[in-house]
Parts: C-alpha cells; structure tokens; sequence
C-alpha cells in the first residue's frame, strides 16, 4: 500500500477501534493531507527524520491569514503546528503496530515548546449576571436559563450539553455524559440547574427526544427539515450564550467554554482537588487540567502568607 492507502486505514482505524470523534478524524485527515502533499512521498519507509524536519520549517513558515489591508500577515502559531505533529506521531505509531518496515520512530517527533495558555475567564459577578439574563416565563428564556445552569453546575462540553437525551433522571442529582473518546463519566446537578431543567421540560409540548431545541425563532429551519429533529447545534448554543453576554453588558468574550473554565475555577477555589476536577471535566491527562493551576496558586500564596514565619521574635 501506498502512504495514501494506509492513511485511509489509519483514518478508519482512529474513527471506529480508537472510537475518536469525526471531528477528530477530519481534522487528522486535514493534517496528514498536508503533509503528504508537502512531501510527496509515497511508502512509509520514505518518513525520514530530516523530511520531516524539512516540514517543519516549512509549516513554521506558512501563513496562518491571508494578506488583507491594514491586517499583517501572520505564522502558524506553534500550538497549530503542533497539532500537524500530534497527526504525524499518531500515524508513524499506527504504521508500527501494522507492522510496516523500516519507520521513523514517533518519538523523534519532538513537539515544540509553547507558552502557557492564558484562560479566559469571567469575575463571579459576571458569570452571576450571565446566569440571569434570560427574563421571562417563555418557552425561550426558560430553555436558555437551563442551558446557563446546565452549562455551570456540570463543566460539561457543547458537543455533550447538545447531545443529551430528553429523558434524563431528574429525580437525582446526577447523570452519566459520553464525552471525548466514547469515555463516560458522572456529572452532578446543582438544584438551581435541576428546578431551571424541570421548569423549562414542563413547557415544552414538542415530542422530540433532543434534551435542547430549537423553538422557533428562525436561523436554522432548513437544517431541521433535513434532519428531521430540533436539537439544538453547538453554534446554536454559542450564539445564545454571547447573545447574553452582551446584554448582561459583559466586555469579555464569553462561549461555552469560558463557563466550563468558570465551572473548573470556582471548584478549585473552593478547595477541590485537581485530580478531582479532571474526573468531572473529563480530562484523559492530568496535564490538560493543570492549566488551572493559576487558581491553586493563589490559594497556595494566601497560606504561604498566613503561615509561614510566624516565630516569636
């Protein structure tokens, strides 16, 4: 098989044994693409360590926006090309366990070094105003209340939140979510969020199985006659949330996973643990959740000041 052939296999393989997202997959499929037209190779044996080094000057070259005017021409930022890198090991690692001859080893691939991600993230009195936005007894607002409430007591995803099923247990205060990588976890419901969830399915009088619907403002009725079904899209969710943002009169970006960032911080401020957090964000890797750790900084500032050098003098 050619290179072509095997990352249709590798593609197929990282979808159904793997059990990754279609994002995912066509993500990896666009990365790999790149690659193998940058290279123009055509056996496996072919990656070398200086091809690939040859790529990654070429991908740290490549401009990331199109020259417009008044707007400079910028670079891939080292996180994105990263991501290419990710694709490439993931790919050298399944040509392995194949048994294809003769491949680069993936742990050569070294990523580069990035700085620390800045969170976005919103003072309590915003998030507290965000959460009252929606005014009314309307179906709308009443969807959207719960939807906010949702959003915060659980950390869940957007792609999660708008994959839930109508029929959810609301006799208690907990339900299991699948997230990233078929993986299932427990998420847990605060009372506001359980009386906005019952308040908002008591109104409805549609009958379809889509926990989040649409209710008849517009944007999206095309999509729903072709689909069938009224379920709420991710955009849809992300448009609604900015929408109240902007009239809470909040400056900041606000999206889904700014509240999910809020969800994380306001636990660790509180004295959760980080292994704990990573359990209910659902987390693969302890790394990903230390990004929070700015939080348990502060705290760790607070004791340093309170405890230490505190003899008699």
């Amino acid at each position: 098989m050619d290179l072509h052939e095997w990352k249709k296999h590798f593609l197929e393989y990282t979808e159904i044994e793997k059990g990754r997202s279609i994002h995912t997959v066509e993500n990896y499929d666009r990365y790999l693409t790149r690659f193998l037209e940058y290279s123009k190779l055509t056996q496996p044996s072919d990656i070398t360590y200086d091809v690939v080094r040859e790529y990654r000057l070429w991908l740290n070259r490549q401009l990331a926006t199109e020259s417009r005017r008044g707007v400079p021409e910028t670079t891939l930022k080292k996180r994105t090309q990263n991501y290419y890198l990710i694709a490439l090991r993931a790919f050298l690692k399944y040509l392995m366990r194949q048994g294809a001859e003769n491949i680069m080893s993936p742990e050569k691939i070294e990523l580069a070094k990035v700085s620390e991600r800045e969170l976005d993230l919103i003072s309590t009195q915003d998030l507290d105003r965000l959460l009252m936005a929606p005014r009314g007894d309307t179906l709308v607002a009443l969807r959207d209340t719960a939807i906010l409430e949702l959003l915060f007591s659980t950390g869940l995803r957007v792609s999660e939140l708008c994959g839930l099923p109508r029929d959810l247990d609301l006799s208690r205060d907990e339900f299991s979510v699948r997230g990233k990588g078929e993986k299932v976890r427990v998420v847990f419901l605060s009372e506001t969020a359980k009386a906005a969830l019952k308040a908002y399915l008591h109104r409805r009088t549609d009958v379809d199985d889509a926990l989040f619907v649409q209710v008849g403002r517009g944007g999206e009725r095309s999509q729903i006659k072709k689909e069938g079904s009224l379920r709420l899209t991710s955009r849809s969710v992300e448009r609604l949330v900015k929408h109240y943002a902007i009239k809470s009169g909040i400056s900041k970006k606000v999206t889904p996973h700014v509240i999910r960032h809020s969800f994380a911080t306001d636990l660790l401020e509180n004295g959760a643990d980080l292994r704990s957090v990573q359990a209910l964000l659902g987390h693969a890797n302890i790394a990903t959740t230390q990004i929070y750790t700015h939080v348990t900084d502060s705290k760790l500032r607070e004791v340093h000041k309170l405890f230490h050098d505190k003899r008699k003098r």
